[in-house]
């Protein structure tokens, strides 16, 4: 599994969506991506890359699209 794939499936194991919806996703778009879903998906992440991200990162991880722009700027994980 590469590691968009991984990037992938943590949205997919966190918030019950398809594979397909995940490009499109937004902080509070859906129920499940709430304060404690993302906390969820952010400890899914750290785990799946060895990375502990930065209060600043987690409070800026906003969308699918700005998750893949920090993972791959500030902790350059090859997406």
């Amino acid at each position: 599994m590469n590691n968009k794939e991984k990037y992938i499936n943590a949205f997919v194991e966190t918030f019950g969506v398809s594979a397909e919806e995940v490009e499109k996703l937004e902080y509070s778009q859906i129920e499940e991506w709430d304060s404690v879903g993302h906390m969820s998906l952010v400890a899914a992440l750290e785990d799946v890359f060895g990375i502990m991200m930065d209060a600043d990162d987690i409070i800026d991880f906003s969308s699918y699209e700005k998750g893949l722009e920090i993972l791959e700027e500030k902790y350059q994980i090859k997406m």
